[in-house]
């Protein structure tokens, strides 16, 4: 049976950056508010929230050159897609699609997956099984979103708004006979009944949405066309359920906690992260966080900072790491492998 490894990575991010007082300039808060309870000092945004070119698709296309040309490899030889986000171009079709044609690919699958902050853990694990069986050699997995768009930037919406950022990352699986190199373990959860606790539910075919924006369009609440978040609900499930999977995955490759080289958990809230080190006794080496630059990047946010691990040299070839993510859905899992 093949393995799959990273033969390659890459990220990007829009030029423009918002500070948290730039922030504070629409709404009523402050960068000392926003830093206490997330950690984030800054975020990237598109130019303009109506930029027709500067798209989810766009961003995931200038990752995923950097990826292919960091594996060695052409858009030719990609044989798979694999492209995960929360906010696409279209309600229909997926960015699969249209970063194919972006790139220039063959007539290769693409696949989109629809699991926000989760998306690029349940990406990879996809990935990994097709490898695994042999279906595919070289399967470029994506992350990006664009949450500027579509965020409510008054006093009623600032307790979500603050919080996310635009981005993309982009990695290459790569088929191998490595006995020891590669994916080691993977493992994806949900529990639907939580889907209310963080959400956008316009447009979405449960409330109706299409008759009333052509009959009804100012009865529209805003709290269906903006994200809404339980903030304290949420906390409590995603620092149960972080150490859970990762566990969950150690125990499955036979490995341990002390054996880890570096976690890069989802950049939802520093908050949590920190909680989830403490939880596992990991030193601040082995746990990548980079949320006060990017904000919440949902599918985005792991690759950007596996990208940035690798740069900066705390992840190197050899080393035992884990991705693990939790949100919407609510949905969580893991990915570790040796790198």
């Amino acid at each position: 049976m093949k393995k799959s490894v990273i033969k390659g990575f890459g990220y990007y991010v829009p030029e423009k950056v918002v500070t948290n007082d730039d922030l504070a300039k629409l709404m009523s808060t402050n960068d000392e508010w926003i830093t206490e309870r997330t950690g984030i000092k800054q975020r990237h945004y598109r130019k303009n929230i109506n930029d027709a070119e500067e798209t989810t698709a766009y961003l995931g296309l200038q990752a995923s050159k950097k990826a292919i040309e960091s594996a060695g490899l052409t858009a030719k030889d990609i044989d798979y897609i694999v492209f995960a986000t929360l906010s696409p171009d279209y309600y229909f079709p997926g960015c699969g699609v249209l970063l194919q044609d972006m790139l220039g690919c063959d007539t290769i699958g693409a696949l989109d997956v629809r699991n926000q902050c989760s998306g690029f853990v349940y990406a990879m694990s996809v990935a990994d099984a097709f490898i695994k069986v042999g279906q595919y050699k070289n399967i470029l997995v994506v992350g990006a979103e664009i949450h500027s768009f579509g965020l409510d930037f008054t006093d009623r919406g600032r307790g979500v708004s603050v919080i996310f950022g635009d981005g993309a990352g982009a990695i290459v699986l790569s088929a191998s006979d490595d006995n020891v190199q590669g994916i080691l373990a993977t493992n994806m959860h949900s529990e639907g009944q939580y889907a209310d606790e963080l959400c956008t539910k316009f447009p979405g075919t449960k409330y109706g949405w299409s008759v009333r924006l052509k009959n009804e369009p100012d009865a529209i609440p805003d709290e269906e066309i903006y994200p809404h978040m339980n903030g304290n609900f949420v906390f409590k499930h995603a620092v149960t359920r972080f150490p859970e999977t990762i566990h969950e995955a150690l125990e499955k490759a036979g490995k341990k906690v002390e054996d880890l080289d570096l976690l890069i958990p989802h950049q939802a809230n520093k908050r949590i992260a920190q909680y989830v080190q403490q939880q596992l006794g990991l030193p601040d080496e082995k746990v990548m966080v980079n949320i006060e630059k990017y904000g919440n990047t949902t599918a985005a946010s792991i690759p950007i900072a596996l990208s940035e691990a690798i740069e900066e040299g705390r992840m190197k070839r050899g080393d035992l790491v884990c991705l693990s993510a939790f949100g919407s859905g609510f949905t969580w899992g893991s990915v570790l492998f040796e790198y």
